[in-house]
C-alpha cells in the first residue's frame, strides 16, 4: 500500500531511519513499500524525553525507527514502565494498551497510545502542582 506524503519547506520526515529534510518548496512523494515513517510533529529528541512518559515515547520511537536494537529498548521499556506503575498506579490501563501493541510489533500505534498516557501525566503534574 503507497502513502502520500506531502512535506511542508524545511519539514523534517524519517523514513526507514533516515531522516530526510525538504527544501525552500513544499514537496509531495508516495513511498510504495512498508517502512517506519515518522513527520516531525511526532519526533522526539532525546534532550525532550525529560519524564516517565516522555522517555517511554522516545524508547518505543527506537523502537520504531532501529529494529536492530530491540532487545535494548524492550529492557528499557520495560523498566520505565514499572516505575511507572509503582509511581502512579493510575497508568497501567494507558500501559496496557501500549504494551499490547508493542507485543503485536504494531510501533506507530504504541507510539499515538503514549501520546495520551503523556497527555494524562501533564494532568496528574497539573493537578499536582495546583494543589500543592
Amino acid at each position: 500500500m503507497s502513502l502520500k506524503i506531502v512535506l511542508k519547506p524545511q519539514e523534517k520526515v524519517i523514513i526507514g531511519g533516515a531522516v530526510i529534510k525538504n527544501g525552500k518548496h513544499r514537496s509531495e512523494f508516495i513511498v510504495e513499500n512498508s517502512v517506519p515513517i515518522l513527520r516531525q510533529k511526532d519526533i522526539m529528541r532525546e534532550d525532550e524525553a525529560t519524564t516517565y512518559c516522555s522517555k517511554i515515547y522516545f524508547v518505543i520511537q527506537l523502537m520504531y525507527i532501529d529494529g536492530k536494537n530491540l532487545v535494548e529498548y524492550h529492557r528499557t521499556y520495560w523498566k520505565l514502565v514499572q516505575e511507572l506503575v509503582n509511581t502512579v498506579p493510575s497508568t497501567v490501563g494507558y500501559v496496557e494498551r501500549i504494551s499490547e501493541c508493542l507485543l503485536k510489533n504494531d510501533y506507530y500505534q504504541a507510539l499515538k497510545a503514549v501520546k495520551k498516557l503523556i497527555e494524562y501525566e501533564r494532568e496528574v503534574l497539573n493537578y499536582v502542582r495546583h494543589a500543592s
